[in-house]
């Protein structure tokens, strides 16, 4: 069984939406990530990925972001407490807000980089990196 975990790419102004994940966070704490966070079972439902982003990144850090969601790709991976994850990452254009920190359990820092301080930062692991570099070949 895997869980599925949603991720958004947000770009304003050549820089991309980064933040730096809680140290209380079960996997990947104090690392540099995209905004997202896991698919909630509903039962009969549509379009459950795009609203899980939307209000994940809308929880997390206070950003709105336009109703078009381009898919860029999936990758599976096994967290630190030994959880199989299908993460689905999407490029999201910004619309609105200010974004902020909104839930400090689950996010230290938000800042906005450029491509280049995203891929030469030590707190980016490779996934983010290939998330960038992907989603900034699509631009």
């Amino acid at each position: 069984m895997f869980i599925v975990n949603v991720e958004g790419a947000i770009r304003k102004h050549d820089k991309w939406l980064i933040i730096e994940r809680s140290n209380m966070e079960d996997h990947a704490g104090g690392l540099f990530s995209l905004v997202g966070g896991k698919v909630e079972i509903e039962g009969n439902s549509f379009n459950i990925v795009e609203r899980t982003l939307k209000r994940e990144i809308l929880e997390e850090v206070g950003v709105k972001v336009k109703d078009q969601l381009n898919y860029l790709h999936s990758t599976s991976f096994v967290t630190d407490t030994g959880a199989n994850v299908v993460n689905l990452v999407f490029l999201c254009e910004y619309d609105s807000g200010d974004a902020f920190p909104k839930c400090p359990d689950e996010v230290e820092k938000v800042i906005w980089l450029s491509t280049e301080e995203v891929l030469s930062h030590p707190l980016s692991p490779i996934y983010l990196k290939e998330s960038i570099k992907h989603a900034q070949s699509l631009l």
